[in-house]
Formats: C-alpha cells, structure tokens, sequence
C-alpha cells in the first residue's frame, strides 16, 4: 500500500505543478495581450486540456491541431514531407516547423509543438522516452529542447506537458526581457 500511496501522491503533485505552469503562461500571455496555440503528436491533446483546464483560458487560448499522422503533420501544419522522410516525425526540426505551422493556421502570437515516442515501443528509429518540443512567436522568437524520459507511456506523455509549459513559460520571460531592452526599459 505504501507504494500505491507514494505514486498516486507524486501523481498529485504533478497535476498540480502542471495547473499553475498552465496558469502561469495564461497570466503572461493576458498581461501581454497576447495568444497562444499547441500542435501535439505524443501528448494527443494533453497540453491543450491543460491550457483550457486553467482559469481564464478563453482570453488567451486559440486552439490546437492534434496531429498524431504524419500526414496530418504534413496537409495541416506544413511541415516539409521530405523532412518526415528522411527523418521521421520524430525530430526537432518537425516540432518547429508544427510550432510555425499550428502559429499560422490559428492565427496565435505564440505557438507550442510536441513530437515524440511515448511507448510502448520505439519509433522511425528512435527509442522510447524521446521527446521534441518546440515554441514559435513573434519577431521569430523560437526555443526548442530535446528530451529522453524514462518513465511509462502515461509518465512519458505528462512530463512532456510539463516540459512544454516550462519551455513556453521560460520563452516567454525572456520575450518580455528582450522586448524591455529594445524598448530602453529596465530588464
């Protein structure tokens, strides 16, 4: 029982640091006038719920295209099909170009990509726990990172949320720094 407890506590605890991460993004985005949108492949539409599951969400969140295909990935959000090919969807290049792609096709300020193995079983060669995200915004702000989670297919795709949500939220203070600097204002 007492390993029951422990997981379903850590469980806990990372719904709840999801929550305000989400929150937080929400809250730098409504100060700043601004909007964001998400193009998930592994997290199925994840990162999405976890945006609109945070109060005020409506005055910042645009939508999201879960593309879990390839071809999706491709007729939706443009990214370059002979980069599917010779590298799979699992890439980083792919998680920016669903960044830029979902960026356009609704309309947002900033945009949030993941791409990734989630489990059970690899994938285009690559191993279980690889993880590519992506952000885009304006004035060609992008940050990226890549990933190698242990955990569950269940771990795997919650920890890329978080991820995703720590990566735009650390982009998005950065924004605001360099935006204050250009502006001759105090960082």
């Amino acid at each position: 029982m007492t390993e029951e407890r422990a997981l379903a506590d850590e469980a806990i605890a990372a719904r709840a640091r999801r929550s305000t991460l989400a929150t937080d993004v929400l809250s730098a985005l409504g100060a700043r006038g601004e909007s964001v949108a998400v193009a998930e492949s592994l997290t199925g539409g994840l990162l999405a719920a976890a945006l609109t599951d945070a109060p005020g969400a409506s005055r910042c969140f645009r939508g999201s295209v879960t593309a879990y295909a390839t071809e999706v990935k491709a007729g939706v959000l443009g990214v370059d099909e002979a980069l599917l090919a010779a590298r799979g969807a699992v890439d980083a290049e792919v998680a920016a170009q669903m960044a830029r792609g979902v960026r356009r096709v609704v309309g947002a300020d900033w945009a949030l990509a993941t791409t990734g193995v989630a489990g059970p079983e690899p994938q285009d060669g690559q191993p279980v726990g690889t993880v590519h995200i992506a952000v885009a915004g304006p004035r060609d702000a992008s940050a990226a990172a890549a990933l190698q989670l242990a955990g569950n297919r269940a771990e795997n795709r919650e920890r890329s949320v978080t991820s995703a949500l720590e990566l735009l939220l650390s982009e998005l203070i950065e924004n605001a720094r360099a935006q204050d600097t250009e502006q001759g204002g105090r960082v």
